[in-house]
């Protein structure tokens, strides 16, 4: 389980079923493999199962993020998502596409000048890539000149936090381990960036009217005031690290795919060329570019960037006439979900044609989650994709420098372990 969770949590369910319960040390957990009993405990008892965030033990996710909108429960939740939620709507996403496509052409004029055959890491390309976007979008700014601070620190918190999930036997943050000290330092660094950016938006207003905008001055309902320095930087951290690490890895997965199937990839460039004829899509053409959506789609299914969700048992209750004890944890797994034999024909297979069939794929298909806690971002994170894989393979023709299959790494999200190294040649 340690050593590798994903093969672990899959391997439990081939063997002992779609509800099966295991225990780590002094923790019970329950893990869900099936549509049906998703829906029965995340829709029909999201009540029940609720998010594990405990100010005075935070594990997981909740050491990086504190009270954000992926952590939060109860009031704070409710408030703070009725005050995000506009930034993300649909309307509001699309008009944020010129600014993406610019962070796209600019990494597409850095490659050039590496000249013909240069060797990147699409992993850590992808990583910068969307970063730059996710900071020129939400908080107008930009931090690539701190990129070589922010990548490994980003890195070292979501390793550890996993780590504290996987492994109970995790000592205290407050106790000088290697492992703990240097949380301690990548915390440091990025919490230097988060409240670098609010102190300076604090004292120079940029009447951007961007979601950093939104934060600071929103007000509580109830009593008028403003949030804290800390409830911003927990809302700024959230979004700045979960809105750029999913869809880096959505992106290094899709790519490194269709290199690895060329009859997808030649389809792909197909309806590229054929709808697009070199031009960057708007709002308008990304809506024609069903079988991009199709391969991006497959893409999650077989590599889901967030393959997991972690709900507390909040009191004893039943799931498909199974008894289910109080104050224990419930694994849903995302990716057992999406490679669910009695779902998915060959599910091992790429292929983004299974995409092009009307199917109901209720809660077997769920890359966002699902129930009142969905991704806010699905809409920001679909355009976003969309739009940066087609000016990629629009231009580029990616050779992967490994012949191997690339490793599958679960640290939170799901990444490829050692990156992609891949040789850029131009159509």
């Amino acid at each position: 389980m340690i050593a590798n969770p994903l093969q672990a949590f899959y391997g439990w369910q081939q063997n002992y079923g779609d509800l099966v319960s295991f225990r780590l040390a002094a923790r019970q957990f329950y893990l869900f493999s099936h549509p049906k009993l998703v829906e029965q405990a995340l829709i029909r008892q999201s009540d029940v199962f609720v998010k594990t965030y405990n100010p005075e033990k935070p594990t997981g996710l909740a050491l990086i993020l504190g009270q954000g909108l992926v952590t939060s429960q109860g009031d704070l939740w409710q408030r703070q998502r009725r005050l995000m939620q506009p930034v993300f709507q649909r309307s509001n996403v699309t008009t944020l596409l010129p600014q993406m496509a610019t962070a796209g052409n600019n990494m597409l004029a850095r490659w050039r000048q590496l000249g013909e055959g240069a060797q990147v890491n699409l992993s850590g390309e992808m990583m910068r890539l969307t970063l730059e976007v996710i900071t020129q979008t939400m908080f107008s700014t930009s931090v690539l000149d701190k990129i070589e601070q922010i990548a490994p620190s980003l890195e070292i918190l979501l390793r550890y936090a996993a780590k504290t999930i996987a492994n109970p036997l995790t000592l205290p943050l407050y106790v000088p381990t290697p492992a703990n000290r240097k949380f301690k330092q990548a915390l440091e660094i990025i919490d230097n960036v988060i409240y670098g950016m609010i102190d300076q938006r604090r004292t120079a207003p940029s009447g951007q009217n961007d979601l950093l905008d939104m934060l600071l001055k929103a007000r509580d309902d109830n009593n008028g005031e403003k949030m804290t320095d800390r409830q911003v930087r927990d809302e700024v951290i959230t979004i700045f690290s979960a809105g750029h690490e999913t869809t880096a890895n959505l992106l290094s997965w899709t790519l490194y795919l269709l290199v690895r199937h060329p009859g997808a990839l030649a389809r792909l460039r197909e309806e590229l060329d054929r709808l697009l004829q070199g031009k960057i899509p708007n709002a308008a053409d990304l809506q024609q570019l069903v079988y991009t959506r199709a391969v991006l789609s497959e893409s999650m299914r077989l590599r889901p960037p967030a393959s997991f969700l972690l709900r507390k048992v909040s009191k004893d209750t039943e799931v498909d006439d199974y008894f289910l004890k109080a104050g224990r944890l419930a694994i849903f797994s995302i990716f057992n979900l999406h490679h669910h034999a009695d779902f998915w024909p060959q599910p091992e297979q790429f292929d983004p044609e299974r995409f092009l069939v009307s199917q109901n794929r209720r809660y077997s298909f769920i890359p966002f989650g699902t129930g009142e806690r969905i991704c806010i971002g699905s809409h920001f994170a679909l355009m976003e994709s969309q739009l940066l894989l087609c000016m990629i393979i629009q231009h580029c023709d990616l050779q992967l420098l490994d012949p191997d299959e690339v490793e599958i790494e679960m640290a939170i999200t799901l990444r490829p372990k050692g990156g992609i190294p891949a040789c850029i040649n131009w159509r």
